[in-house]
């Protein structure tokens, strides 16, 4: 299993993209691709839902020592053997994840401006959420951050930070050349026509620079 530091690639099977029935297979094509780490994102499932599908698609990323992240509930760390949680700016602090995790696992933050993102190293977060960049209908509302701070960030965290909003193959190589190291995408691959070529023709463009 890579370690934070280590990976790059960051993949999101979020429920607003595919449907619940595809999510394994997903996860599998995301797995296939050579993603580092992949969320299970399932707003709006009832608990016994997410659940369900944490345990399935663990016994998937398992196999090929990805990290498994539950987006929201770190309570389910206590019965998913998964390997972390990433919560929101409006879920709580980060020791309180970990208090419901009960063990000890991965943390995330999603942070959207440079002094969230200080905060959130302060807190003791694993790693962070950085954006969004761009506007995406995966966070309806919330307005992009812009590029702008992407240097200042990784300057100023010492912990893994992942750009995350609306990144594309399109817009990589601006985001590449804002400063940053790692990325989240999400319908780029969900909804593309084949995910894991999806996947590597991203890492071949990360690799470039």
């Amino acid at each position: 299993m890579k370690t934070l530091s280590e990976a790059r690639l960051y993949g999101i099977v979020d429920l607003g993209y595919i449907e619940a029935s595809k999510a394994e297979f997903a996860t599998e094509q995301l797995v296939a691709g050579g993603v580092d780490i992949i969320q299970l994102r399932a707003k709006g499932e009832p608990l016994h839902r997410v659940y369900e599908l944490a345990l399935s698609l663990h016994r998937i990323t398992s196999l090929s020592g990805v990290p498994l992240i539950i987006n929201d509930y770190p309570e389910l760390l206590r019965d998913v053997p998964a390997e972390g949680a990433h919560v929101g700016q409006e879920d709580g602090s980060v020791e309180n994840a970990r208090h419901a995790a009960g063990r000890q696992v991965i943390i995330g933050k999603s942070t959207h401006s440079l002094a969230q993102a200080v905060s959130a190293d302060a807190e003791g977060a694993d790693y962070i959420g950085f954006g969004p960049l761009f506007a995406t209908p995966t966070k309806p509302g919330r307005p992009p951050i812009g590029l702008e701070n992407i240097a200042a960030v990784h300057n100023t965290v010492q912990i893994p930070i992942f750009c995350i909003g609306g990144i594309k193959h399109g817009n990589l190589s601006e985001v590449v050349a804002a400063g940053a190291r790692r990325v989240v995408i999400v319908s780029a691959w969900l909804q593309a026509a084949a995910i894991a070529p999806a996947v590597r023709q991203t890492a071949a463009l990360l690799s470039r620079r």
